[in-house]
């Protein structure tokens, strides 16, 4: 405080934060009834200080940290009076305070508490977010694992089925090899030496069942530059035993029957 005709801008702040001394904080409270300039030179700092407030960046708190906090300033409100009782056994009658109810060490730990606040929540977001992305990158990983077990196991299992498939009119030509798992439904097809077929038309295999029932379609293929095409794993329901394998032309979009001839076939 000083013996100016008005209050320092210090004294100012400290009073907006109720920090001064209770005759301090009553002797400004008293010149600020009667002075427009020191009312002026308070209502700037109240605002730059809700503006500081305002301007950091709001994150959630973490669950239970508001009413640790809360208890926290209530227990230092109250050991700040003890304090100030047993300092002042005579204190100085003044007007009600008009404030937030906790001096400087009140609002050091507030301060405090918000800024950990903030780190907590922030630090929480990124670890979610880094959760998240490791979670979808094993979900990746699993699905590439299980489709290259399921290849293998169309390759090598000793209950696989071999059927080579040859064009029916004229042997020794287009070739083609079926692996077939029935227990899976898993199938891959591999076929060379094709002949050149129109933009409109397409190649279709077929899966003949042992139990008689219609022909199943297993995939639409078409020659590449090599004259060579596969159909790998297609969509085929499980424990279908073959009888035997065809190809047929059909229009481009396929076919749910067979269109005659069958050019290519093999059991």
């Amino acid at each position: 405080m000083n013996g100016a005709t008005h209050i320092s801008q210090e004294d100012l702040a400290l009073y907006s934060m109720q920090a001064l001394a209770p005759a301090e904080q009553a002797e400004v409270h008293a010149h600020l009834q009667g002075c427009a300039v020191c009312q002026g030179v308070l209502r700037e700092i109240l605002a730059e200080e809700a503006f500081l407030a305002l301007s950091v960046e709001q994150q959630p708190l973490p669950p239970g940290l508001q009413q640790r906090f809360m208890a926290r300033i209530a227990n230092t409100a109250q050991q700040t009076a003890a304090a100030k009782r047993e300092a002042e056994p005579e204190p100085v009658t003044a007007e009600p305070k008009r404030g937030f109810g906790f001096g400087l060490l009140g609002w050091l730990t507030a301060l405090a508490a918000i800024a950990v606040a903030f780190y907590l929540g922030n630090r929480s977001f990124q670890l979610q977010q880094q959760l998240n992305n490791d979670r979808a990158d094993i979900a990746q990983l699993s699905a590439q694992a299980a489709r290259a077990q399921e290849l293998t196991d169309a390759l090598t299992s000793p209950d696989a089925k071999q059927v080579t498939l040859t064009e029916t009119r004229q042997p020794a030509q287009p070739v083609g090899h079926a692996t077939y798992l029935p227990s899976k439904g898993a199938l891959i097809f591999v076929v060379s030496n094709l002949r050149p077929i129109k933009p409109n038309k397409t190649y279709e295999l077929w899966l003949i069942p042992a139990n008689g029932k219609a022909p199943m379609p297993a995939g639409l293929f078409r020659p590449d530059a090599t004259a060579s095409a596969s159909v790998v794993l297609p969509q085929l329901p499980e424990g279908v035993q073959a009888k035997a394998f065809a190809v047929t032309v059909e229009d481009a979009q396929g076919s749910a029957t067979p269109t005659l001839p069958i050019i290519m076939s093999g059991s």
